[in-house]
């Protein structure tokens, strides 16, 4: 080896670490299932729970951020006489995720020691307990309408970046009511762990 390289070298495999270990930005996936739908200003509402969701610590807040999002679209949250239905529900699942890159019995090592020894080498290993599983977010929105019982807007917003159910359903009502269907990546800000 040469000495301008065994210099280099240090930095280079600094830098190959630094980027094995980079980190994705966190993203949701938002999904709209129906077309856009014009409300007239001050369009009543309310909430509507299910069973499950009564005793729910966190529905009062996920309430008051659709209330948010709502009002600023132009309606209004009327409990007694409203036009409208609002159900918005949490869950959680469990996602199995393979390897980024290759087959999972794979690995690639970089090594090095002192005196000037390093290597780099391929090793392999048996897979034994399967893929690591991750817990992916999902809150869903309905609008109804109470007349017809006719669904006029649902959107869906789903991550496994450990996006609270807050942000996530800012996600799934931003720019309401102007969403085109379909599935589009939104990111997300990084929590503060990143």
């Amino acid at each position: 080896m040469t000495r301008s390289y065994c210099r280099h070298l240090p930095g280079l495999l600094m830098a190959a670490m630094l980027a094995a270990c980079a980190v994705p930005p966190p993203q949701a996936s938002v999904q709209v299932f129906t077309r856009p739908t014009q409300f007239s200003p001050g369009t009543a509402y309310r909430h509507e729970r299910l069973p499950s969701q009564a005793l729910r610590p966190d529905q009062a807040m996920l309430e008051a951020v659709a209330d948010t999002a709502l009002t600023r679209a132009g309606l209004r949250r009327d409990d007694t006489n409203p036009r409208l239905a609002v159900q918005a529900t949490v869950s959680q699942d469990a996602v199995a995720y393979g390897s980024g890159w290759g087959p999972s019995w794979m690995n690639v090592g970089v090594g090095g020691g002192s005196w000037g020894g390093g290597g780099v080498g391929v090793g392999l290993s048996f897979p034994v307990g399967g893929s690591v599983a991750y817990p992916v977010q999902r809150v869903d929105l309905v609008l109804r309408d109470l007349t017809n019982g006719q669904v006029v807007f649902q959107s869906q917003a789903s991550s496994n970046s450990g996006a609270g159910a807050a942000l996530l359903l800012q996600e799934a009502l931003r720019d309401f009511p102007n969403l085109p269907p379909g599935t589009r990546l939104v990111p997300l800000p990084r929590p503060a762990a990143y």
